[in-house]
């Protein structure tokens, strides 16, 4: 017999707990990964570094869009220089729907 969890109730956690799994840091675990990357600075892979260190502490429990955008895509923009010129963001428009 196998129990069945429902995907809204299903963490990281969850999974790493009940199959004893074990986060790996080997670089040649996904090498194509890791080929012909851009040349960064000091200061952007300490970014980077930040910016892996959030979303690991976070990805284990339930991430909903919010979450991922303040703890990816916002430092990840930022990171990348798309906050300046010749860029700016626009956020989603209100839509109100009357019947």
């Amino acid at each position: 017999m196998f129990e069945t969890i429902t995907a809204t109730n299903l963490t990281l956690y969850n999974i790493e707990t009940k199959f004893n799994l074990q986060f790996s840091e080997d670089e040649q675990f996904f090498r194509e990964w890791l080929d012909d990357l851009p040349i960064i600075n000091d200061l952007e892979r300490q970014g980077l570094d930040k910016l892996k260190a959030g979303y690991l502490n976070n990805i284990k429990y339930q991430m909903l869009e919010n979450t991922v955008k303040m703890v990816v895509l916002a430092p990840l923009l930022y990171l990348a220089d798309l906050y300046i010129p010749p860029f700016h963001i626009e956020s989603e428009k209100s839509v109100e729907l009357v019947l």
